[in-house]
């Protein structure tokens, strides 16, 4: 995974700004399922013929809607992931819209490792991840991501191309502010 496109960006203040994101199109087919099981409850309210009763009815409506919706939401969320590291923080948006997001300030960080091969199985799952001898994750896919080492001791990975190019100016910054050894 070391074909990247170019995601290093520099403003107009000469601040570098590194800009990177991840992809995953297999999300796309559990979109397309809530998306189908969204349309089971939509049909099933507007044929609306039940001979049992409308209580199973309204019971079906709402379960395929909800579930379908949940479905839809949720993976729709982590189809991508776009991480910005700025002067003072580190910046992960996911999903179309931006949710969740997490935001780190580059003074909270203690160091920096590249991950060559993180993986769902590691974390249990796509999506935003908790594991208590891991810490937090945001995956959206298998491959390399950053890993950084927090203040409180806690950890924080995402998967994210170019994860090696974000590392060092992660740790470029951290040096500067000199609160990471050289």
């Amino acid at each position: 995974m070391t074909d990247h496109a170019p995601s290093e960006r520099v403003s107009s203040e000469q601040t570098e700004i590194w800009t990177g994101r991840a992809r995953n199109r297999g999300q796309w087919l559990l979109a397309c399922a809530g998306a189908a099981c969204l349309a089971l409850g939509i049909d099933l309210a507007v044929e609306a013929l039940w001979p049992s009763g409308i209580l199973p009815l309204i019971m079906s409506i709402v379960g395929c809607i909800a579930v379908g919706l949940l479905i839809l939401f949720g993976t729709l969320a982590f189809v991508h992931v776009a991480v910005k590291v700025d002067e003072d923080s580190l910046e992960v948006r996911c999903g179309h819209i931006g949710v969740p997001r997490r935001r780190i300030l580059l003074s909270h960080i203690v160091g920096a490792e590249f991950a060559p091969a993180v993986t769902p199985r590691q974390w249990g799952g796509w999506g935003y991840r908790w594991r208590p001898e891991q810490g937090t994750a945001v995956v959206v896919r298998r491959g390399e991501g950053v890993v950084l080492m927090l203040g409180d001791g806690r950890k924080f990975t995402v998967t994210v191309d170019n994860a090696e190019a974000a590392v060092r100016i992660i740790r470029d910054r951290l040096r500067a502010a000199g609160s990471a050894p050289a």
